[in-house]
């Protein structure tokens, strides 16, 4: 981290964290199962955003698919260790919440719209 900051508004501000786990750096070191269960997660959205019939469902199935595929590719890119085995670069920080990138806004965002699109009918 380096402990730099960069303040931006409010308590925004920019700050470099390398994760290795999952969501608020759980899971630590557990890179490669962790890319398989996205893996398979992408694939059974890719199949329900295929038979989304609201276009609402269809974006949010994209954002999240989206969102998680760029955290894969940011994780086999930083890999010195092995596939699977490099981090996920988070930036964003609220000083009230666990560091984040725009990739898990898009999956969270989604998800949300995904669940609100299915209650909605």
């Amino acid at each position: 981290d380096g402990g730099r900051t960069i303040g931006l508004v409010w308590t925004l501000q920019l700050r470099l964290v390398q994760n290795t786990g999952v969501a608020f750096s759980q899971g630590q070191g557990l890179g490669p199962i962790v890319a398989v269960a996205v893996m398979v997660v992408i694939f059974f959205l890719v199949r329900m955003g295929a038979r989304a019939d609201k276009s609402i469902t269809r974006v949010a199935v994209g954002a999240v698919v989206g969102g998680a595929a760029g955290n894969l590719v940011d994780r086999i890119v930083r890999s010195d260790a092995g596939l699977f085995d490099g981090a996920v670069v988070d930036f964003l920080d609220l000083g009230w919440w666990p560091v984040f990138n725009l990739a898990d806004t898009a999956i969270v965002v989604g998800g949300v719209a995904i669940v609100w699109s299915g209650l909605a009918r």
